[in-house]
């Protein structure tokens, strides 16, 4: 079952996108919603900072752009790979990593 704070994260996510479909901030919304699903907690935090226009998914995306700026270009192209992208998106919405979000190590003891 998923968390009520997820749908209504959701919803906020694609009441962003509407009409700024094939753009990088639409897709900046894509991968957040795979987040939240992914760590139901982060929902509440996502919900809090959509209410807040200067934490919508185009100035995420801005952020996105920053990164690609800064880097060699190849053929006039530059590409953001997906895992670096959302360490960018975590880190502007304030999302730990998902190392963190683990328990971390188990010992043996744990198992016994």
């Amino acid at each position: 079952m998923i968390n009520v704070n997820v749908n209504r994260a959701v919803s906020l996510i694609e009441d962003q996108q509407k009409g700024k479909e094939n753009t990088a901030a639409y897709m900046v919304g894509e991968q957040l919603k795979d987040i939240i699903r992914e760590n139901e907690q982060a929902a509440e935090l996502v919900i809090q900072d959509l209410e807040n226009p200067d934490m919508s998914l185009e100035k995420c995306e801005r952020k996105l752009k920053e990164y690609a700026d800064k880097q060699e270009r190849k053929n006039n192209c530059v590409c953001v790979p997906p895992n670096v992208a959302e360490g960018i998106i975590r880190k502007f919405y304030g999302i730990p990593e998902q190392a963190a979000e683990t328990s971390g190590t188990v010992s043996l003891m744990d198992l016994m």
